[in-house]
């Protein structure tokens, strides 16, 4: 049931209004301006129904000041005996829902109100659905940033970030579909351990933020991490077999607020460094900004979960693509051995002088699938190519040139190769 504020000076009218419209809806009525302003901060209506000519305070100036108090839009109905085409272009341009004259018809009414009440839901679904994430249901980045900012600025608690431990692992071995129903799951279980004045979004791929209000004791916080680091372990066994042995957890970085301050923005940099202490110190654990990680002891790795999370997971066949930096580690690791075992290992670098983007794309795929597993190659540049040719012997180097040179001219693409090579040193 919807509840109506009608505003008129004449009582008369307000008793028409509220007789026909009191069967379906709740009804407030008030006899003035002042009078509806005061009401309406009180009783929040759904729709105001206003006389549009009243002393004092008119409904356009009602409207415009309701509209300034209030941080969401104020649906008004204007009702009015003047028929003239200004009063009512007026009523619109000023944001009103609808315009109707008197005398008042009954069916008329119940109509148009229905009809602008309908109109109300839509939009307040729209907006809900707008402010949602799709998959988890709980706020979207958006969203959860700016209601969580009005709380950082106007109430006490906490804010606190979380971040699921070895998530990439889940959707690397067991797919995508598998990793959405983790994050389902967690969201779940944030979800439940929040009250109904504490707000929870998801801000990333496998970042979650909450603010729970009036907490000042670090302990709740602690012992809501730990929770879900032992349910989230229970639920990944659940749905993907007891032999299940990555180590999924949660971390978390939290502030008191307004302890740390008010602003969100400084907020959630000190919650993002309390994070990062989490993740370096073992993971599956809280910290709040400026006090000691508490991590959960009892999640920790035995050697095959780390190699797991060392390991690679594409087992391909190709050479190992990695970007420059990257290959620059590899590099003088590879040099360092070549120090200390003298092992055959040697370095291309080719150019490819070409105008299309898409026969560089395709000269890249063609080094990956003619060279070994044990090679690296990397794209320098827009037109060079490097390659680390492991346990390849120098008289070797040549054949590995030709297969490239010969792939290629396989393909027609045209280009002009070129060719250095040099032993790591």
């Amino acid at each position: 049931m919807a509840k109506i504020l009608i505003v008129d000076d004449e009582n008369m009218m307000l008793r028409i209004a509220s007789k026909i419209l009191s069967k379906e809806h709740e009804i407030i009525c008030a006899s003035s301006g002042a009078e509806a302003i005061e009401i309406f901060q009180r009783e929040k209506p759904d729709l105001i129904l206003s006389d549009l000519l009243m002393p004092e305070m008119d409904g356009y100036e009602l409207h415009r000041i309701l509209q300034e108090k209030s941080s969401e839009p104020v649906s008004i109905m204007f009702m009015t005996s003047d028929d003239s085409d200004e009063s009512e272009s007026k009523g619109f341009e000023v944001g009103a829902a609808d315009y109707i004259r008197k005398p008042l018809k009954a069916e008329v009414l119940l109509r148009r109100v229905k009809n602008v009440l309908d109109k109300i839901d839509k939009i307040q679904d729209l907006t809900e659905a707008a402010s949602l994430d799709l998959m988890t249901g709980l706020l979207n980045k958006t969203a959860a940033q700016r209601e969580i900012s009005k709380l950082c600025a106007t109430s006490q608690g906490v804010l606190a970030l979380f971040d699921i431990d070895e998530f990439k692992l889940v959707n690397d071995l067991y797919g995508h579909a598998m990793g959405d129903k983790i994050l389902i799951r967690f969201a779940e279980l944030l979800r439940g351990m929040i009250r109904s004045t504490d707000l929870a979004g998801r801000i990333g791929g496998d970042e979650f933020l909450i603010f729970c209000q009036n907490i000042h004791d670090d302990k709740i916080i602690f012992n809501r991490a730990a929770f879900l680091n032992h349910q989230l372990i229970i639920s990944a066994k659940n749905f993907m077999g007891e032999e299940m042995n990555i180590p999924l957890g949660t971390s978390v970085g939290a502030v008191f607020v307004p302890n740390e301050g008010r602003d969100f923005s400084m907020l959630m940099a000190k919650a993002d460094k309390a994070l990062y202490k989490v993740k370096h110190h073992g993971k599956h654990g809280c910290a709040f900004f400026g006090e000691e990680i508490s991590t959960d002891e009892t999640e920790h790795k035995n050697i095959s979960q780390t190699q797991m999370i060392l390991s690679e997971r594409n087992h391909e066949a190709g050479a190992y693509f990695i970007d420059f930096e990257k290959f620059k580690a590899v590099y003088r690791f590879e040099a360092r051995l070549n120090d200390n075992l003298h092992l055959p290992i040697n370095f291309l670098e080719l150019t490819l002088e070409t105008d299309n983007d898409d026969a560089r794309e395709d000269f890249l795929e063609l080094l990956i699938k003619n060279l070994r597993r044990c090679d690296c190659v990397t794209q320098y540049g827009r037109d060079q190519f490097l390659i680390i040719l492991t346990d390849t012997p120098p008289e070797k180097v040549d054949s590995v040139r030709r297969k490239i040179l010969d792939a290629w001219q396989a393909k027609k693409l045209g280009g002009e190769i070129t060719f250095e090579s040099g032993k790591i040193f």
